[in-house]
């Protein structure tokens, strides 16, 4: 049974009464994590009528099953931006993500937020290569970084690139008080308020209740866009799960790790109420390709103990991450044709602090203000050869799964979103399209989208 930590540490849960009567709003938001709450917050301070919606309830998505590491070392990434977009796009890039952390900063309370250093760290001669290669990039950036070695884990490592001054959320907690402010400056937050269909032309949305909402300008903050047909988006996603374990420890960590070599590890501590978690995570994979997660958590768990020596994990979770095809993610209107229609996805593992950028920027191209990353961001960016590159690889993925699934596992329940068989999870207990992400409980319940509808589990 999974069990994340930040969910089980929550605040008191606050109840938000699900959508009940017809309403026209200036700005509706589907998405109850940490970017569909930012941007509400956002949009009510400058005067909009926002209503949010959530299918089940706030943070329970993305947001409540991360890592927590709120920072603009997004592993290996500005030597790779450095040489797809320039110089001024990655130190762009850089800013973006460094303004979200001090947003975070300037609004947590409690333990909501901690300051820790992120360091990345090389064990063999070519992480060590690439590590340099991207201090030359921090340099040429004015990416403010330090190569001294100060290593507080058990592991023999070569070299070391930090950035200080970085930051750790409670992503849940956060979360709920970012909620409450939001609720202060006068967004409806409706939790149990899922979507049935929409009318983008018509800028109506159906709840399943029966319930209208008419908007202005919609947001999709649903990790994997619902309307991901339209611009292509549905070709330009890849979606990656990760796994997380968490156990009572001694002492909190000063710094949060990342290695740069495989197998690909994040280690990071939490101190909640005056006692400190160790977090490890890993075990990187295609979601809905492996009908057993469970090996998984049992490598983390193993060196949980053996490297670590901390006993049995005592919480176990999973995160699941979409990702462009050119390292940015996607904030803006969808397409030219319905510039009224917003998306905030493809955060690559590192949501805390994009999908805080990303809000801002959504949030400054409908009230019209001024956001130099606007371009940056843009769904519809140039660099059509990479997304073709991407999107022929996804499809011909999808393309496998779809007609192969249907041979193999032709007893599975069959996903609601484009029809491919799912694969039943043993680890997770749930039902799994290796198509396109989508995650189904035992029930046949929408964990996870694209789909909206549940599974039919008789069919």
């Amino acid at each position: 049974m999974l069990n994340s930590l930040w969910l089980e540490t929550a605040y008191p849960r606050t109840a938000y009464p699900p959508a009940t009567m017809d309403t026209t709003c200036d700005i509706c938001i589907i998405g109850g994590g940490l970017s569909g709450i930012t941007t509400a917050y956002l949009l009510a301070k400058a005067g909009k009528k926002v209503v949010l919606l959530e299918k089940d309830r706030i943070l329970e998505g993305a947001s409540g099953n991360t890592t927590g590491k709120l920072t603009t070392q997004h592993d290996l990434v500005y030597a790779g931006l450095l040489k797809k977009f320039g110089e001024d796009s990655a130190r762009l890039y850089y800013k973006t993500n460094d303004a979200a952390i001090r947003f975070a900063q300037s609004i947590s309370e409690g333990d909501e937020l901690r300051t820790a250093n992120s360091v990345l760290f090389a064990q063999t001669d070519s992480g060590v290569h690439s590590l340099r290669n991207e201090a030359a990039v921090y340099e040429q950036l004015g990416i403010p970084f330090d190569r001294r070695l100060n290593f507080e884990l058990p592991l023999p490592v070569k070299e070391t690139l930090t950035l200080t001054n970085q930051a750790q959320l409670h992503p849940v907690r956060f979360g709920q008080h970012l909620a409450k402010l939001a609720q202060s400056e006068g967004v409806q937050l409706c939790e149990h308020s899922a979507v049935r269909s929409m009318n983008l032309k018509d800028k109506s949305l159906q709840l399943s209740n029966g319930i209208v909402i008419q908007f202005d300008e919609l947001v999709l903050c649903t990790h994997y866009p619902i309307e991901a047909l339209r611009g292509m988006n549905i070709m330009k996603l890849e979606v990656n799960r990760s796994y997380l374990i968490s156990a009572p420890a001694d002492m909190p960590l000063q710094g949060q790790y990342l290695s740069v070599d495989g197998p690909k590890r994040s280690v990071r501590t939490a101190y909640i109420d005056g006692r400190p978690h160790f977090l490890l995570s890993g075990e990187t994979h295609r979601a809905g390709s492996t009908s057993d997660t469970t090996i998984h958590y049992n490598r983390l768990s193993d060196e949980l103990q053996s490297i670590y020596h901390l006993g049995e994990p005592i919480h176990t979770w999973a995160a699941q991450d979409p990702s462009t095809p050119d390292l940015i993610p996607y904030a803006g209107p969808i397409s030219k044709s319905m510039p009224y229609v917003h998306i905030c996805t493809g955060f690559r593992k590192w949501g805390m602090s994009n999908s805080l950028a990303a809000a801002h920027i959504v949030s400054d191209q409908i009230t019209g203000r001024k956001n130099p990353g606007i371009p940056l961001y843009a769904p519809d960016r140039t660099g059509f050869g990479t997304r073709l590159f991407q999107a022929i690889k996804t499809t011909g993925f999808v393309l496998n799964e779809f007609t192969g699934g249907h041979i193999t596992r032709a007893k599975a329940p069959i996903c609601t979103h484009m029809g491919c068989r799912t694969r039943w999870n043993t680890g997770d207990e749930t039902w799994d399209c290796p198509c396109h992400g989508s995650r189904f409980r035992k029930d046949g319940s929408v964990l996870e989208g694209p789909a909206t509808r549940p599974l039919d589990l008789n069919d």
